[in-house]
């Protein structure tokens, strides 16, 4: 077994530990208290910094300041696209106090890990918000513009390193996205992945990698302190609040929304999805979670039961076809 398995198997049971203790804990509560109301444990399968980590913590405090739910404890599990975070859900199965976050990153990187988990091993809660991809350089760059960018990519694609999270995630599905629309073969991207959005900005911003690729708010202080420069960003149309025109805008056809959602472990009954759906639904009606929206510049698309299922569906298809047609499964 490679040094890097040993470290990711070691990561992985120290935080099968970690939760497991977290639902022990929990299943000590009142009798009028559900497990979930007592303590809530949320996974999230990247390193903190990133896009699911902020959810998850921006959701804690929603949870605690509505008194909501007594405590809730975040669990880091990063790596392999959100797929070694998913494979510990599953493990959780029948735990009615444990929900992780996922969104379109993990759909991508089920298909290019080829994970032996995918999300129907795991129970649907609820849909969360939707946020959007950004595309900066540093404030030196040569790039001005994507036209310029585009230019350069053309020239020689792998003198162009993109710097974003894991493989299969939405930040790798926009760069080849955008390759395709500018005439360069997904495959011959130079793309590097990070284990979340934090590392990324380092990187860019040390020059390690000359382009970035990460959710809009994983930028926005370095976009606002005018250290990066931002070219496009990923919405049909402009968002709200932020100053940056759109891929579209700048005929590239790369639309891509990034969901947030959230998921329980296989194996709970209907009953105690019903409770974590409330929870989450009382959450999303706190003013500290539409606080959240606002600051965080997030498209409100709250779904939980059969709505958000098909979407789920529908969502997998997209990004799977997505993944194949790219050339990165």
């Amino acid at each position: 077994m490679s040094k890097q398995r040993i470290l990711r198997a070691v990561g992985a049971a120290a935080a099968a530990v970690v939760i497991g203790a977290a639902v022990v804990n929990a299943a000590t509560t009142g009798e009028n208290t559900s497990a979930a109301r007592s303590k809530l444990t949320m996974i999230v399968p990247a390193a903190p910094g990133g896009g699911w980590d902020l959810v998850a913590r921006e959701s804690q405090n929603a949870y605690r300041e509505g008194g909501i739910v007594g405590n809730t404890q975040v669990v880091n599990v990063p790596g392999a696209g959100g797929t070694i975070g998913l494979a510990q859900a599953v493990r959780q199965e029948g735990r009615p106090n444990t929900m992780m976050v996922t969104g379109t990153v993990m759909i991508g990187g089920i298909v290019v890990n080829n994970s032996s988990n995918t999300l129907d091993d795991v129970t649907p809660v609820a849909r969360l918000a939707d946020d959007y991809e950004v595309v900066v350089v540093p404030a030196d760059s040569p790039y001005e513009t994507m036209d310029d960018l585009a230019a350069a990519w053309r020239e020689d694609p792998g003198a162009v390193a993109i710097g974003g999270g894991s493989l299969g995630g939405t930040d790798h599905l926009l760069a080849a996205m955008v390759a395709r629309d500018i005439g360069v073969d997904p495959q011959e991207v130079n793309y590097i992945p990070f284990a979340g959005g934090g590392e990324a900005l380092t990187s860019l911003l040390s020059g390690s990698v000359d382009v970035g690729i990460s959710g809009y708010n994983e930028f926005s202080d370095q976009i606002e302190a005018g250290n990066v420069r931002a070219l496009g960003v990923s919405s049909h149309e402009r968002v709200s609040g932020i100053d940056v025109p759109t891929l579209a805008e700048q005929d590239i056809d790369a639309v891509l929304p990034n969901w947030r959602g959230v998921m329980a472990p296989p194996g709970i009954t209907e009953e105690e999805r019903a409770e974590l759906t409330e929870i989450v639904t009382e959450m999303h009606a706190t003013p500290e979670w539409q606080d959240t929206l606002e600051r965080n510049r997030w498209d409100d698309t709250f779904q939980t039961g059969a709505e958000f299922e098909e979407f789920m569906t529908a969502e997998i298809d997209r990004i799977t076809t997505v993944t194949e047609e790219l050339g990165l499964a």
